[in-house]
């Protein structure tokens, strides 16, 4: 399949093979156990077809099934490892490639944007893509005026075929739920589904890649490619390179990976402070590891791309996430309960135990309890089955918890480079980027003794 499918029909019967799918590889299983096959073997065959089948439909459909497949794949750390093998390599793939589009349509959307001139806007053009994703593919090319460029084409159709996925995804979303324990499948498609007219504006997503690349322009650890044109459904930024952060996961040394993690992190946290966005889609495939910084060849940057869902935070992150982070810390539990009380994470009908408030989420803050912290999927695994086992005390204060609508996305964007650091396997220095960008974590009295000092070295 090479084309995007728009026809609802086409898309809703390849989604809904999906669960048909899943239930006829049980019964297969079934079949094979019971003329004596051993049960590993079967149910290690049955993981890789059920990947397979994953990743062969939603890599297809691309548009609202692609975006989902990619949501869920940062999160497959948190799967147990018999599980997550077969799984992840078909996860991952999600996060970098697609069927691309006929080259006869793509040139049609060119010459539709940018005029049947289109080609005299170029040096050079390579037809085939250098990577294609859930609503556009990427060519690489030379400006007119020399500069290495990356133009990202949208689907044609694309707008109508994700909104057409995610509704019928959210019909067996059920289904779907298992295949990461411990996460809520529903909230997270409806929140891709707020965000499709925003992922499909080429012309928002220009403004928030040149906003971060006018504030990162010059900075020693994170690149920002600049927007060079944009039209409708076609976005010229510039080109860069570097090693995809998927093939740091895979084959990176562990100072390839303690550097992405740590920069990650700072990118998070930074982002918010300095340009008022916060990048809402931290999947692998949206992130490089450059080498060449400032201080020598070995000092790797971290080049970040698309920008096409990101939350606006004028005044950055949220004050309450720093001060009830902080609060937790010194185990002031009363202090925490307020706060999450009013901030609307503890509804006024619920009457919870502060204590055991504080309990469920010490685990969870563990990785700024310490200098460094080496995030593993050992570590996310022992989070999710916490949280997921119906008998758990977490498990049922956790579903007493509420989360406030402007607080949504900023889960997401930090559960999901969670799960990357884990991927990793990054030794990351965390509370060093909460004290330098995130508000609300220092004490006021702090925070003044260590602006002082930065003056008093200044001077």
């Amino acid at each position: 399949m090479s084309d995007l499918p728009r026809k609802a029909v086409t898309r809703t019967a390849k989604l809904a093979a999906l669960p048909l799918g899943f239930a006829g590889r049980a019964t297969w299983g079934l079949g094979k156990r019971i003329v004596g096959e051993s049960a590993e073997i079967v149910g290690r065959e049955l993981q890789q077809r059920t990947a397979e089948q994953l990743f062969k439909v939603l890599g297809e459909l691309k548009g609202g099934a692609m975006k989902f497949g990619q949501a869920m794949s940062v999160f497959e750390s948190a799967l147990p490892e018999d599980v997550a093998g077969p799984y992840r390599a078909a996860l991952t793939k999600l996060q970098d490639a697609a069927p691309p589009m006929p080259t006869r349509t793509m040139h049609s959307v060119l010459a539709e944007r940018l005029g049947e001139n289109w080609p005299e806007l170029f040096l050079e053009f390579d037809d085939k893509p250098a990577a294609a994703a859930s609503i556009g593919q990427v060519h690489r090319a030379v400006w007119h005026d020399g500069r290495e460029v990356a133009v990202k084409v949208q689907y044609p159709g694309a707008g109508e075929a994700l909104l057409s996925d995610l509704n019928q995804l959210s019909r067996f979303a059920r289904l779907l739920g298992p295949l990461i324990p411990g996460m809520d499948v529903k909230p997270l498609i409806a929140e891709l589904k707020d965000r499709v007219s925003e992922e499909l504006d080429y012309s928002l997503e220009a403004q928030a890649q040149q906003a971060h690349a006018e504030e990162f322009a010059g900075d020693p650890d994170v690149v920002i490619p600049a927007v060079v044109h944009q039209r409708e459904q076609v976005l010229v930024t510039e080109w860069i390179d570097g090693v995809p952060l998927s093939e740091v996961i895979t084959d990176g040394t562990q100072e390839q990976r303690d550097r992405a993690g740590q920069l990650l992190s700072r990118f998070l946290f930074s982002g918010p402070a300095r340009t008022g966005l916060l990048h809402a889609d931290p999947h692998p495939g949206n992130f490089r590891l450059l080498p060449g910084g400032p201080d020598g060849e070995d000092d790797w940057r971290l080049g970040v791309l698309d920008f096409g869902t990101v939350d606006r935070l004028p005044g950055g992150l949220p004050d309450p996430i720093g001060e009830s982070l902080r609060m937790t810390l010194d185990g002031d539990a009363e202090a925490v309960y307020e706060l999450l009380r009013t901030e609307g994470f503890v509804k006024d009908s619920i009457a919870l135990d502060p204590d055991a408030v504080l309990d469920y989420l010490l685990p969870i803050i563990e990785p700024a309890q310490v200098e460094e912290f080496t995030f593993s999927r050992g570590w996310m695994r022992s989070q999710a089955a916490r949280i997921a086992d119906p008998r758990s005390p977490a498990h049922q204060l956790g579903k007493q918890l509420n989360l406030p609508p402007a607080y949504l996305l900023i889960h997401r964007v930090t559960l999901s480079t969670i799960g990357v650091l884990c991927q990793l396997g990054a030794t990351v220095r965390l509370r060093e980027e909460l004290e330098e960008w995130l508000p609300g974590f220092l004490a006021a009295e702090v925070l003044e003794a260590f602006e002082a000092e930065e003056s008093a070295a200044e001077a």
